[in-house]
């Protein structure tokens, strides 16, 4: 058995002292706390993340292959149309990590409804178009049954609410181009979506792809562009490059939404930026604490360590007793404060108890999204950067005397 060890769990095991037991239970509260507000603030931040994301690709998709546009215009709408290709799609289905690859249109339109009208970007989709998890949908879907165009349109509850019009209520749309007569068509409300970023509420609504190709006078195998889905978002930029360098052609280009929508990515990388202040702040009054106990434990035992030095037990041996001290009181405190931080994570996740303003934070409540590898390298690393930074004060044992603290009883 490691004597160090022992000597160090027989230490905190029966601590009688007022003192020392009142240092001790501050120092793992004090490192509870800590781990906890590290463990919320990457479960926040990591839902943040998500979240958001998670809204913006349902609608949008990962990439996109359109014509060359050096504005990567967020409304996606062209007056000129590109050919669909199905061997270029077939091509890009092939690319790892694609998930499926589906057409679009999309014409800026006026909606109008109850003598109240709106401006915004239609987007015209396929049948096998679908909104990931994170975006709200009430009504029903569009129906693509009709052999000519679904007459039916997915609105906002953003337009919807500014147009006072509701699920099942009849909308014109209004598509205005320069002096030409405005094209006309009346479609009914088929459902609202709802996904609490501005951006998109406020700007696009859905329709069948075949009622813009008509609205248009193009033919069946016009579109504006491709809308590429994938299974893992990470691997955005490096398949939006390989399409544009080895797939398409000019005039086609290929991006991420992430370059689209680059005010709302930085936006969560400033989000990112705080989190790791405030972790580098929690991990110094981690350490800081750890490091004030063992010195008062160490000069509250003076006696004890030079009664050890006298029977001959080395400075390393000693220095270790303190160094399994902080390291059982950084386990005690790193075990409480993830049972703390995962609990308060699962009571927000359950229950909401934290809300926010949907217009300023795309979302209603406090995401949370907790990663086990995560808590794993929290726990770890504090426990690793404790122990390690109580060396220095453990040097303190080398100044202690045996004939000045043992000459007292």
């Amino acid at each position: 058995m490691n004597l160090s060890f022992f000597i160090a769990r027989r230490y905190l095991a029966k601590q009688k002292g007022v003192f020392s037991s009142f240092i001790i239970r501050l120092s793992i509260v004090a490192t509870a706390l800590s781990v906890a507000v590290m463990i919320v603030t990457v479960a926040i931040l990591t839902g943040f993340n998500s979240a958001v994301s998670e809204k913006l690709y349902s609608f949008m998709g990962h990439v996109h292959v359109v014509p060359y546009d050096e504005t990567h215009s967020t409304n996606l709408s062209y007056s000129d149309p590109i050919y669909y290709d199905t061997a270029l799609v077939a091509t890009i289905g092939k690319v790892p990590h694609v998930a499926e690859v589906l057409p679009f249109v999309a014409r800026p339109v006026i909606v109008q409804a109850h003598g109240s009208m709106e401006g915004i970007v239609l987007k015209g989709v396929s049948k096998q178009y679908h909104f990931l998890p994170g975006i709200t949908i009430t009504g029903a879907p569009i129906d693509y049954s009709d052999t000519v165009y679904a007459k039916q349109v997915l609105l906002s509850t953003t337009t919807a609410d500014k147009l006072n019009v509701n699920i099942g209520d009849t909308v014109q749309l209004d598509l205005v181009e320069g002096n030409k007569t405005p094209r006309i068509r009346r479609v009914r409300v088929c459902g609202l979506y709802h996904s609490g970023m501005d951006e998109v509420d406020r700007m696009f609504a859905v329709c069948d792809i075949r009622l813009l190709q008509r609205m248009n006078n193009w033919p069946a195998d016009s579109i504006n562009g491709l809308q590429v889905n994938l299974d893992n978002l990470q691997y955005a930029d490096t398949v939006a490059s390989f399409i544009h360098y080895n797939i398409t052609q000019a005039p086609l280009e290929a991006y991420t939404t992430t370059s689209t929508y680059d005010n709302i990515f930085e936006w969560l990388q400033l989000l990112n930026s705080n989190a790791l202040v405030l972790l580098a702040i929690m991990a110094v009054v981690c350490i800081i604490n750890m490091a004030a106990v063992l010195l008062i434990l160490m000069m509250d035992r003076a006696r004890m360590i030079g009664l050890l030095k006298v029977l001959g037990m080395p400075f390393g041996e000693t220095r270790n007793i303190f160094l399994s001290i902080a390291g059982l009181i950084g386990t005690v405190g790193i075990a409480a404060g993830s049972i703390l931080g995962l609990g308060l994570c699962w009571l927000q996740q359950r229950f909401g108890l934290i809300k926010l303003d949907e217009g300023n934070y795309y979302m209603r409540y406090v995401p949370i999204k907790v990663i086990w590898w995560h808590v794993a390298v929290i726990d770890i690393s504090t426990l690793a950067l404790c122990v390690f930074c109580m060396w220095l004060p453990a040097l303190y044992i080398r100044k202690i005397q045996p004939a000045k603290v043992l000459q007292f009883k």
